[in-house]
């Protein structure tokens, strides 16, 4: 697959098909409005006007003019200073999105880049030649400074990079590949680093994820329900109608589509009136979470396809502008968002859990083994999903409520965006592995009941899980297991089931 970037069209779709390895291109019409802005610094340079990032100093240094002949030293020197991030490195798939998008956002023309520059970020993009990139950092006010700066490195020759699994460093990297380093001309060095690519590239990575996700809890909450012989009228049509969120409605949809056919759930009264609000509400509960991802979605791809560069160049206006299109306070606000989504989803699943294992709660064995005592069954599982759920409870603390003033005083007020999406993508993992342990427990209660007796939809499901994971006769390290189902939530595979 190839994916054509002209800074205005960019889709969720196409940031995922990034990830997955497709290659990038650039638009003739990218190409055209990149020339023109460029035209227009190099005009302004000559005529040695003040203007910020270009013929300035950067920050709180904005006011010291920059002499012709410093102009390159001083957009090195800006990527040189400001690549020191530290904490784990931004997984090579985010690394393929971020590099992505900030083509992108250049390639809209207001940055004043030459063309050549974003090849080059492109020809090591699609060379897989990708920069180390700390993940902590950024403010998410001036951009993502920090990790944009390690990006525009690699474009120097400089820092290190991965390529084929390995880690070298980038003029090493280059020259493999048969690419050379490019030498940064006015203004380049500030239109690499002044952008919200890091917290828009793992926003959208997580935002997959927990689609993913939402769907996998939808599929696993009827194979419980199912396990626990639960009453699916409270996911009637009927029901949706009369509260018409979409994402409720989406939600009852799967449920019914996962227990069609079941001879496992009951009726209202037979065994009970009504069930436990952890059944009974899935789709008021995974629905608002759905609604969630669904505003986050819309947030990103106008993110994507925006100039967040400072300042903005407009030569058809004969305009350079600084304003403040680079600060993450939305973005930060939307990933919060997603972080408290996604932790809702494992906050439900975890006491879904419970109701599995817990003897008080259900007519299964306890905690599922058929030798409790010797064996603890799947006592301790709930117990590492409890530990996570109350993790995401700490994570989900706001980043977007804080601010530290820097540059002396002339940024002060910061998105912390980048903190944001770090917790955000923390989060979704701890909800995959949430899920797993649901997936697990449900599976090994439906063997009590009887597998013959599931819906075909969420048989396939179960029989999806028993080709990784075995029923558990007697205790053994889980593990393992835990992490195979996780792995199978992330592939998609149950989407397929629908």
């Amino acid at each position: 697959m190839k994916v054509v970037l002209d800074g205005a069209s960019m889709t969720l779709a196409d940031v995922y098909a990034v990830a997955r390895g497709a290659r990038v291109e650039l638009a003739a019409s990218a190409l055209e409005a990149m020339t023109r802005s460029r035209e227009f610094v190099d005009n302004l340079v000559q005529e040695k006007k003040p203007v910020y990032g270009i013929t300035t100093g950067f920050g709180r240094f904005s006011d010291v003019a920059i002499q012709a002949e410093d102009v390159a030293t001083l957009q090195q020197n800006l990527l040189r200073s400001h690549a020191c991030g530290v904490g784990e490195y931004l997984p090579e798939a985010e690394t393929r999105v971020l590099m992505a998008l900030r083509a992108n956002a250049l390639a809209l023309g207001h940055s004043g880049i030459r063309p050549q520059v974003v090849q080059m970020l492109l020809d090591c993009l699609n060379s897989n030649v990708l920069p180390l990139i700390p993940c902590q950092g950024s403010l998410g006010a001036s951009g993502d400074l920090v990790p944009l700066a390690h990006m525009g490195l690699l474009l120097m020759g400089e820092g290190q990079a991965r390529w084929h699994g390995q880690i070298l460093p980038a003029g090493e990297a280059l020259a493999r590949c048969g690419l050379k380093p490019v030498t940064l001309e006015a203004k380049e060095g500030l239109a690499l680093v002044n952008g919200t690519q890091f917290m828009a590239a793992r926003g959208c990575v997580t935002l997959c994820h927990a689609r993913n996700m939402a769907l996998a809890a939808d599929a696993i909450a009827a194979l419980t329900c199912q396990a626990l012989r639960g009453i699916p009228d409270a996911f009637s049509p009927l029901v949706q109608q009369v509260r018409p969120h979409p994402g409720q409605q989406e939600s009852a949809a799967n449920l019914r589509k996962f227990l069609a056919g079941s001879r496992l759930v009951s009726e209202p009264g037979e065994l009970r009136t009504q069930d436990a609000y952890s059944l009974r509400c899935v789709p008021q509960i995974h629905g608002a979470s759905r609604d969630v991802l669904t505003w986050v979605g819309e947030v990103l791809e106008r993110e994507i396809n925006s100039a967040t560069d400072n300042p903005l160049i407009f030569p058809d206006e004969n305009q350079v502008i600084s304003g403040g299109n680079f600060h993450g306070q939305l973005l930060a606000m939307a990933l919060d968002f997603l972080a408290i989504a996604m932790a809702e989803l494992a906050n439900i699943s975890e006491r879904r859990i419970e109701r599995l294992v817990n003897p008080q709660l259900n007519d299964l064995p306890p905690f599922l083994t058929e030798n409790g005592g010797l064996n603890s069954g799947m006592m301790i599982p709930q117990y590492v999903a409890a530990a996570l759920v109350s993790e995401n409870k700490v994570l989900c603390h706001p980043a977007s409520v804080d601010s530290i003033p820097s540059s002396g005083n002339q940024e002060d007020h910061v998105s912390m965006g980048a903190n944001a999406a770090n917790k955000a993508s923390r989060v979704g993992e701890n909800l995959c592995h949430v899920l797993a342990i649901e997936l697990l427990v449900a599976c090994q209660a439906v063997d009590f009941r009887g597998p013959e007796l599931l819906s075909a939809a969420s048989r396939k499901l179960y029989e999806l899980v028993r080709s990784r994971v075995d029923f558990m006769g007697r205790d053994r390290s889980l593990h393992q297991d835990i992490l195979a189902l996780a792995e199978l939530l992330k592939s998609g595979k149950i989407n397929e089931i629908l």
